[in-house]
């Protein structure tokens, strides 16, 4: 076994195992969420706005279809990681070979709905009709590629809960400078639009879902299975469905609320689709480092929960929430005054960026609320509390959904009160998330024996 990318997070200094986890895990999704930035930028500024809003309206959705095959694998990881930390080889192995069949049925089932219902669906969120062409073919293409998407995300969180987060990086900063260049060529040089942007990200994720599995079965002796270990075992499968829909069921919940943000957006037209979708991509950038801890803090609990040691996984929240607290404090100035610029990157039109400067500074403000969610839903997650990642998803939707209307309708907030739902949501969120932790049902939740 590759031992040196291999990491036991049962013993050492938390936050120095934190760090050494989340740094390379950050990095991955930096470049990640850089080359969506790209996408926006080149599309923004060499296609059109409206091309821009296209895009961004089809986000909520497409997060909706990838969301059951995240929740699955971030379920199977979950598994590993305890099945790891109890020291319980042949169960590492098992689970591994089983989720192939969890992970393929469902990205192909969630692939053809979103690539026959794209149309029907776009349309009845109100999609405002001189970008629905675009949304459509875009949201068509990004869903051919859930199966290269869950098959990477598969072989990622399972090389995470064994404490490796430096390789599923190696690929996924290949596919970043992959998807950069086919963006160039597809839209600048062959003037392909929208369907040039989506060709090249789909292009780039088979390049990393390929890349991992060849990796991960040469180096890593997990992944080499016997007949044995191929035949399916439904008790591992249908664990693998118990701990993972709930946690996809709090990605869709999620989605949905978005989506339903989204339709608010689009009543108010074309220029807050884009100032928004510009604001989502930027705060996406924001959410990454505490996506990596919360990765971190999930591979953390889990084989800490595995090896049955509680102690070191309440000393992991009291580091990871320090970690999130300094990184708040520093991204709240750069968000509340740096907006103007921040928008420019993306657009030209005077009018967006006024609407993106305003929103960022509403939002800004309550970027340690957003981290503590991924903090404690992440701790969690680890722990085999995944009915919380249910619960989780159900207070954003009640949030984002008991927020938007009345906001927007109040005449002195009107539009702002997009903006102001988000922030809400996420401060409501923490909080729900602080109190599960405390209540302490997530002692009893370990998988291993």
């Amino acid at each position: 076994m590759a031992k040196s990318n291999i990491l036991d997070m049962t013993e050492g200094n938390p936050t120095s195992l934190l760090l050494k986890f989340s740094i390379p895990m950050l990095i991955g999704n930096l470049f990640q969420q850089f080359y969506n930035m790209v996408d926006a930028m080149i599309v923004g500024n060499y296609v059109s706005a409206n091309a821009l809003g296209a895009v961004g309206a089809t986000g909520s959705l497409n997060f909706l279809f990838f969301s059951l095959s995240f929740g699955l694998a971030s379920g199977i990881g979950i598994m590993v990681s305890q099945y790891f930390g109890a020291r319980d080889e042949q169960h590492v192995t098992k689970t591994i070979a089983n989720s192939i069949y969890v992970l393929l049925s469902t990205a192909i089932i969630m692939s053809l709905i979103g690539a026959l219902f794209a149309r029907p669906i776009l349309v009845g969120l109100n999609t405002p009709a001189v970008i629905l062409e675009d949304a459509v073919l875009y949201m068509q293409v990004t869903c051919a590629g859930i199966v290269a998407i869950s098959s990477y995300n598969g072989i990622a969180a399972i090389l995470r809960a064994l404490g490796d987060s430096k390789t599923p990086l190696l690929f996924l900063v290949v596919a970043c400078f992959i998807n950069i260049g086919l963006d160039l060529l597809f839209v600048i040089t062959f003037q392909m639009g929208v369907f040039g942007v989506a060709l090249a990200t789909l292009i780039a994720q088979a390049t990393a879902a390929i890349g991992c599995i060849i990796y991960a079965v040469r180096t890593v002796p997990y992944f080499r299975f016997s007949k044995d270990d191929l035949k399916p075992e439904w008790s591992i499968i249908v664990k693998c469905f118990r701990i993972g829909i709930p946690v996809a069921l709090q990605s869709s919940l999620i989605a949905i609320s978005c989506i339903f943000l989204q339709m608010i957006v689009n009543g108010f037209g074309e220029v807050v689709v884009a100032a928004n979708t510009a604001v989502t991509r930027f705060e996406q950038l924001v959410q990454q480092p505490f996506a990596s801890l919360g990765a971190a803090l999930s591979t953390y609990t889990g084989q800490n929960m595995g090896a049955g040691n509680l102690k070191r996984v309440k000393k992991g929240l009291a580091s990871g929430t320090l970690l999130c607290l300094i990184f708040s404090l520093l991204m709240l100035p750069i968000a509340y005054f740096g907006g103007n610029l921040i928008m420019r990157l993306f657009v030209q039109d005077a009018e967006v960026i006024a609407f993106g400067a305003k929103a960022l500074k509403i939002t800004s403000l309550f970027y340690f609320s957003l981290g503590m969610i991924y903090v404690i839903r992440s701790i969690l997650n680890g722990a085999g509390d995944t009915t919380y990642a249910m619960i989780n998803g159900m207070v954003e939707i009640t949030g984002r959904v008991g927020f938007a209307i009345p906001l927007t309708t109040i005449p002195k907030i009107g539009v702002w009160g997009i903006w102001y739902t988000t922030a809400f949501t996420w401060f409501i969120t923490a909080v729900v998330s602080i109190i599960r932790f405390a209540g302490g049902k997530w002692k009893t939740k370990r998988i291993t024996s």
